[in-house]
């Protein structure tokens, strides 16, 4: 049993004085003082041995470690850790092979903390989260803009599209905004590269939503293709879990502590980044293995010309409007602005009355012939 840390010195002094004079037994006095008798005896030798400094504690430090990490090994991993960014985990994996010894994921963050690379804040904001996926790549993409910052000339809106199966980086570009065009000329492009998804994840931001409609013209476009357009929660950006994700390495990792000079500076910094990124680097949430490892082109082809708009037969069509309405049984009914120009169908919906609109295969509205406004 230990001493109270508090007076153990005095303790130990005044255990030796009561044993010297020989009116208790040492068992009598081990109860008294709360301690076991080998602690007893390791001091009384002490003390035999040493006189009073005997008493003093020593470091419980071993004189000789063999399994103690080399300074050289420190330093590469220190170094390496300004470089890449990466933590513990990833650095071992990174390691292992390359040189002998490699230590434990948990010794490698030890020697970051110690050497300042990794401060308690960053521990603590680290917080561990149960993930979901798709079954398989190009099920679901995930898109988003990082938050846009100042270049010495001008400012970056980087444009970001995840795959949400295999965490492999569709798009990774410097745009000067986030307009529509912007987005859908990177988005042609990476049809191209990659063929299309299944469907596509967006917050509910311009240019991807509309102020009153979840829908735009660049989703009405995307709807052409075939692609299915989902929008997350407001206020959770959880939803697009795996691009907030992506965004915080490419801040930690490439964008802190540096300034570009234009955008075409900033993509040529963050090319190589993405390629290692991609096909370098560990993901813990892929069994340490890059994102190139579980991802592969989408069998559905980017088309020279977009589809036709057909509808089946039964189905009532109306051409949308400048305005984003239609002309149904004599009424006019607001459907979406996005859709201006575009012929949709209608189908007798569950309730009475009411009617699905839909275009191409996407319901994107519900009119009711006995609501005020006529539509929902």
């Amino acid at each position: 049993m230990p001493w109270k840390e508090q007076t153990a010195m005095t303790q130990r002094q005044q255990f030796i004085q009561r044993v010297r004079a020989g009116d208790q037994t040492i068992a009598q006095l081990c109860r008294e003082f709360g301690i076991c008798r080998s602690t007893a005896h390791k001091w009384l030798r002490r003390y035999q041995t040493h006189g009073p400094d005997g008493l003093a504690e020593r470091s419980r430090r071993p004189a000789h470690s063999p399994a103690q990490t080399s300074p050289a090994l420190e330093h590469l991993i220190v170094e390496l850790r300004q470089h890449v960014r990466w933590g513990g985990r990833k650095l071992a994996h990174l390691l292992d092979g390359a040189v002998q010894g490699v230590p434990a994921p948990s010794t490698i963050t030890d020697i970051l903390r110690r050497h300042g690379a990794i401060t308690p804040e960053a521990s603590d904001a680290r917080q561990h989260y149960q993930r979901f996926e798709r079954a398989q790549p190009n099920e679901l993409w995930q898109m988003d803009f990082k938050g846009h910052f100042a270049m010495a000339a001008g400012r970056c809106h980087p444009l970001a599209i995840v795959d949400d199966h295999s965490r492999f980086n569709i798009v990774l570009q410097a745009c000067p905004d986030e307009k529509l065009l912007t987005v859908q000329a990177h988005l042609e492009r990476a049809f191209k590269e990659y063929g299309l998804p299944e469907r596509l994840l967006a917050d509910n931001g311009r240019p991807w939503s509309g102020s009153t409609t979840p829908h735009t013209q660049l989703t009405a476009w995307l709807i052409r293709l075939g692609v299915r357009v989902s929008h997350g929660r407001p206020w959770h950006p959880q939803t697009q879990g795996k691009t907030e994700r992506f965004n915080q390495t490419l801040k930690s990792e490439l964008l802190t502590g540096r300034l570009f000079q234009d955008l075409a500076d900033a993509q040529r910094q963050m090319d190589p980044w993405r390629h290692r990124y991609n096909h370098q680097r560990p993901h813990e949430a892929l069994g340490m293995q890059p994102p190139a490892s579980r991802y592969q082109p989408s069998p559905r082809p980017f088309p020279r010309q977009l589809p036709p708009i057909e509808y089946e037969c039964g189905d009532i069509v109306r051409k949308v409007g400048n305005t984003g309405e239609i002309t149904f049984n004599n009424r006019w009914y607001f459907v979406c602005e996005a859709f201006r120009g575009y012929p949709v169908a209608l189908r007798p919906g569950v309730e009475d009355g009411a009617y699905e609109v839909y275009f191409c295969r996407e319901k994107i509205a519900q009119i009711h012939l006995k609501s005020e406004n006529g539509t929902r």
